[in-house]
């Protein structure tokens, strides 16, 4: 007579149990989209950007093709022009910022806006107290290592988690409209004695027949040739990696090995931006600041520039900076002349 009693005792048991695991994987799963910061304040859940992203409800429906048409065109352009994937390190992610409070992982470009984002990341962040218009905090503070953590900071267990849950984004440029851009401003501006000092003169020196001690001395006149066979020297990378103002985005942001929701684009860099913003429901709390630069480096800008380049040296930087070409559907300029 005891053993039905002993096997119901038993059922119940393990009914319990099998209950109790599936609330803990429940719970588990919630957690997965709440951005962190809300999950350890008790504040009550709102739906994270990603989520936001993925339900296609709250933005509009032609913004939202264009940006899944961008992502389908990056995941195939992966899939053809990179043969194996590789486990990402901490060295990998040291241009992503975390803000934790909205979930989102941003992948700073120089020379793509980047100074603007990062003012609105430490208005959105709290960085910056005492305003809440991005164009009120000074260039140069910006760009001061510690305001804004990156992912690199963080445990490997967390990297994880950010990445699986949070919205990823990355803005870039024509490639060689970046590169023009990075040259008219690092190289052609006076109070960039820094750069001068740190690359003019190794350029000076390298590519430069019979330069003045002058030249040697201050590296402040370096042409846009000379800077363009400084790129393509192969003794250039052999010695130090390069200078992130004309790295490659897919070697500063590693969209292959990332799967980044939104790809912004400099050309289309307002609508892109209220995009994201949209999607954080941050849109009412901050603005991207319009662009007002009226020396602006544009397409026939960098006709210019490219003009006296060799058609040989052009095939060497454009096959230096392809992958970037190929992975954001960008075209071969047509003041190329190698084709």
């Amino acid at each position: 007579m005891r053993k039905p009693k002993v096997i119901g005792m038993i059922f119940a048991l393990s009914l319990g149990c099998f209950i109790m695991v599936i609330f803990y994987f429940n719970s588990n799963l919630k957690t997965v989209s709440e951005p962190l910061d809300e999950r350890s304040s008790g504040q009550k859940s709102r739906r994270s950007p990603l989520q936001t992203l993925y339900d296609g409800d709250q933005v509009e429906s032609a913004v939202q093709a264009i940006h899944q048409g961008r992502r389908e065109l990056l995941e195939e352009a992966c899939r053809s022009y990179t043969r194996k994937r590789r486990v990402l390190i901490p060295e990998d992610l040291k241009h992503i910022i975390v803000d934790d409070q909205h979930g989102l992982l941003y992948c700073y470009v120089p020379k793509v806006a980047c100074t603007n984002w990062k003012r609105v990341l430490m208005v959105l962040t709290g960085v910056a107290r005492s305003s809440r218009d991005p164009l009120a905090i000074p260039a140069n503070e910006a760009h001061i290592p510690g305001n804004l953590r990156t992912l690199s900071e963080y445990s490997t267990s967390e990297i994880n988690q950010r990445l699986r849950s949070y919205l990823k984004f990355v803005f870039v440029r024509e490639p060689f409209e970046r590169l023009v851009s990075a040259y008219r401003n690092k190289f052609t501006q006076s109070y960039n004695t820094a750069f001068h000092k740190r690359y003019g003169t190794k350029i000076v020196r390298r590519h430069r027949l019979d330069p003045q001690p002058e030249a040697l001395e201050k590296g402040d006149d370096v042409s846009f040739e000379e800077f363009v066979y400084y790129l393509v020297d192969p003794a250039t990378q052999r010695e130090e990696p390069f200078n992130e103002h004309w790295e490659r985005v897919h070697s500063l942001c590693h969209p292959c090995l990332i799967h980044y929701d939104v790809v912004g684009k400099y050309e289309t860099l307002e609508q892109d931006s209220r995009y994201v913003l949209q999607l954080a429901g941050v849109e009412d709390q901050v603005s991207f600041p319009a662009s007002s630069k009226s020396t602006r480096t544009t397409g026939e800008l960098a006709a210019q520039f490219f003009h006296n380049i060799s058609p040989f040296y052009q095939k060497k930087l454009y096959n230096l900076y392809r992958m970037d070409f190929l992975i954001f559907n960008y075209s071969i300029p047509d003041y190329l002349k190698f084709r």
